[in-house]
């Protein structure tokens, strides 16, 4: 007998997903996310700002730091857009507006920003990305999209 057919496998929900950074130093990174990027750090690594989470754990080896590279350019999106033009790590959705004061209030505390705000199409809708880098190299994209 088969019970495969006869048994429905609930489907279980997932939870919050929740970034795990391997950094050379620790403690800088976590002072770079307190201070630059004003999140709340603990001891634990856990570095959280409104809908923001990572946690920050020390690599054994510099050689285990790896930004995410640049991803190949596809044709096959639903709009024109064929893919970013610099390595992501974490896309983060912020508003049209908190995007520019975001990135003013990171440059003003000496962040270093790898991407200026900059607007392009997707079909109907308009987006804003910038991008900041933490001090391994992690591309953390800050993005909005509204209908154009």
């Amino acid at each position: 007998m088969n019970n495969t057919n006869e048994t429905a496998v609930k489907r279980g929900q997932l939870g919050q997903t929740i970034q795990v950074r391997l950094v050379s130093d620790l403690k800088k990174s976590q002072e770079y996310y307190r201070k630059i990027l004003d999140c709340e750090v603990d001891d634990w690594g856990h570095a959280k700002r409104d809908g923001m989470l990572v946690i920050l754990q020390q690599a054994n080896s510099l050689d285990d730091v790896r930004p995410n590279a640049i991803s190949r350019k596809r044709n096959d999106y639903p709009t024109e857009w064929e893919g970013p033009d610099f390595g992501w790590d974490t896309y983060i959705h912020v508003g049209w507006d908190d995007l520019d004061h975001i990135v003013e209030e990171i440059s003003e505390k000496g962040g270093y920003i790898a991407a200026e705000p900059f607007t392009g199409t997707h079909g109907k809708w308009e987006f804003k990305n910038a991008c900041i880098k933490d001090p391994d190299g992690y591309a953390i994209v800050l993005g909005s999209m509204r209908e154009g």
